[in-house]
Order: structure tokens, then C-alpha cells, then sequence
């Protein structure tokens, strides 16, 4: 019998803050983010363009240490945009298993 194989996807720790109360991160204006993030020359993000603020919202979910997290993200938009966040499965269900309240509609109840 064949061994299963390990992906890489598979060996990935996808970080959380300790509680979705401490996302107070800006909600105008633009971001800059460090290379583990994001590695373009000009890694800048508007958070006035729906696609932009977008990507950069599934990029910090993904690849942010929980302080970027903390620092960059605004519970209220996160909420607003994780329906539709292209994430890998793994890190959306590290995500939701930690706060289920993303699950719910609206999220903030």
C-alpha cells in the first residue's frame, strides 16, 4: 500500500489573533505590507478599491503574523469580506473552528 503523500499545503500554520474584538485596523487610506505578505515591488494596497482591499485582507489571513493581523485588519470589514476571501480550505477552517462566529451572517451578532 502506497504511503499518502504530504503536500506542502499540508505542512502550512495559518496564524489567528487571540480575539476577532482586537481587529482595529484602518479602514481608509492605504497599507503597506512586509514581503512575507505580499513580494510585488510595490506592495501598497488602496483600501478604497473593493479588489485590492480584497486581496489584501486574504493575504493577511493567510500569511499575517497575528500582530499584522491585529494592526491591519478591521474586524467589521473582515466580517463584511470573508464570504468571498479566496482562501486555501485549511486556513479557513483554522480560522472559523477559532471564531465560528464568522460563520454567521453578518458575523456580528
Amino acid at each position: 500500500m502506497a504511503e499518502p503523500r504530504v503536500r506542502y499545503g499540508d505542512l502550512i500554520e495559518y496564524d489567528t489573533p487571540d480575539s476577532l474584538d482586537d481587529l482595529h485596523g484602518p479602514v481608509t487610506g492605504t497599507v503597506r505590507v512586509k514581503p512575507h505578505i505580499d513580494t510585488s515591488p510595490n506592495p501598497v494596497y488602496d483600501l478604497t478599491d473593493p479588489a485590492r482591499l480584497r486581496s489584501l485582507y486574504g493575504r493577511l489571513v493567510r500569511d499575517g503574523t497575528p500582530r499584522e493581523q491585529v494592526a491591519l485588519l478591521n474586524k467589521s470589514t473582515l466580517f463584511r469580506l470573508w464570504p468571498d476571501l479566496t482562501l486555501p480550505e485549511r486556513c479557513r477552517t483554522t480560522w472559523t473552528l477559532r471564531f465560528p462566529q464568522l460563520l454567521l451572517d453578518g458575523g456580528l451578532s
